[in-house]
């Protein structure tokens, strides 16, 4: 089965940029999945166990930082070609 999720990080902290390019570097290092960046949100699409477990792995990593923050929405199925058509 694929999956999207939608992902919002806020790291609670002044110099919060740095710590969102490291997140998103990190996720694009990932082959396996495919990872779309906009100015509010990363969405990640690919199969439930790759995803999982490689955003799993990646937000630990974040948190390891003092208050960080993340939103996802997760969807069971690849919505990386939607774009509103019905």
């Amino acid at each position: 089965m694929n999956i999207s999720i939608d992902i919002s990080y806020y790291p609670l902290s002044d110099d919060f940029v740095p710590p969102i390019l490291e997140f998103i570097s990190r996720l694009n290092q990932h082959t396996e999945i495919v990872v779309v960046t906009n100015g509010l949100s990363t969405q990640v699409f690919g199969s439930y166990d790759d995803v999982m477990r490689i955003v799993t792995t990646e937000i630990r990593t974040s948190c390891e930082l003092p208050h960080s923050v993340f939103v996802l929405k997760i969807v069971n199925s690849d919505r990386q070609h939607y774009h509103g058509n019905k």
